[in-house]
């Protein structure tokens, strides 16, 4: 076991690492770069934006859970993209707090791996979950009078598990790839939690079968499922476009916004933090820090308050429970 000294100018200590596997036993984690200062209210901004995102998808589990009036496949789905919203939510808890609230940037270096594998894993499922709700929606409105038939309770439950069993096949091999590499360009991650590019950017030796492996991952997941989602509006605005009056064809689009809404909110940040470092676009750490907390902070909390605002059954059902608590 030798020290060597963390690349992080915040931390004068000597770190870890083991000279027989010529890897870290731990990384050092990083929150915004040029804001040590802001590190207490960023702290609390981020704890507020925790309780939020828990609090709203833990309601929309209850609610879909409790409300029949919600056991529809649309309202399935979304219980199921909570789920697996609070599951990225707890992937990434524990570092973020421990670095923006206590000021702690340390990770063990097997714990990193789980880490990533859990976020990427979540997020794999988030986006199939996506797909399958812009697959109901296209049901419901170019096939109405087939949507029971078509979306029923057994098929829905099977739809949820393949997206969250397909999550896990993909993203078991990433941790194991990593494994078996030397780590020698330092210590110091991006973010104040791993991602499977940010890790793999510190390593030395045959990477690219991780570099291989993980452009395959973001083709077969996240690329395929964001082209289905797209094919999916290009037939559902076909539909609505068939539709004989202009009042039909708003209705119509109106019941697609929501779900709209939070693909854009999860693809686009995905999209620019995967540029970044497949492209090797020049940016600021700044910039790289930002978008990464975008992209696993804002889908998750946006989503419960997107559908609550926009779906009057959600609302409904949010007053009634609230009511049965006061009585």
């Amino acid at each position: 076991m030798t020290w060597n000294y963390s690349e992080d100018p915040s931390h004068d200590i000597l770190l870890p690492y083991n000279s027989t596997t010529f890897q870290p036993s731990v990384f050092i984690l990083t929150g915004l770069r040029g804001l040590a200062g802001a590190r207490m209210w960023l702290g609390s901004l981020l704890s507020l934006m925790y309780t939020i995102t828990l609090a709203g998808n833990c309601t929309l589990l209850y609610l879909v859970k409790t409300e029949r009036s919600l056991w529809e496949p649309q309202y399935l789905f979304l219980s199921m993209l909570a789920g697996a919203d609070i599951g990225l939510s707890i992937s990434t808890l524990s570092s973020v707090l421990k670095v923006f609230v206590f000021g702690h940037h340390e990770i063990a270096f097997d714990g990193c791996l789980s880490q990533l594998f859990f976020i990427h894993t979540f997020s794999s499922t988030g986006s199939g979950i996506l797909l399958s709700m812009a697959f109901d929606r296209f049901v419901a409105i170019s096939h109405p009078l087939h949507y029971t038939t078509i979306l029923t309770y057994p098929r829905i439950t099977k739809m949820g598990l393949v997206a969250f069993l397909r999550g896990i096949a993909l993203m078991i091999p990433l941790p194991i790839l990593l494994k078996r590499l030397p780590f020698c360009k330092g210590q110091t991650l991006s973010y104040s939690y791993c991602l499977h590019p940010d890790v793999m950017k510190l390593a030395c030796g045959p990477v690219k079968i991780n570099i291989f492996y993980g452009l395959t991952l973001v083709i077969c997941s996240f690329g395929v499922d964001s082209f289905l989602i797209v094919l999916s509006y290009t037939l559902i605005l076909r539909s609505v476009l068939g539709i004989a009056s202009r009042e039909g064809q708003l209705k119509a689009l109106n019941t697609c916004l929501s779900h709209i809404f939070i693909v854009l909110i999860f693809y686009m940040p995905l999209l620019a933090i995967t540029l970044l470092h497949r492209v090797n676009l020049k940016s600021s750490p700044i910039t790289h820090a930002v978008l990464g907390n975008i992209y696993l902070f804002m889908p998750p909390m946006f989503n419960p308050i997107i559908y609550s605002l926009k779906t009057k059954q959600i609302r409904a059902a949010l007053q009634k429970s609230l009511g049965s608590w006061k009585s």
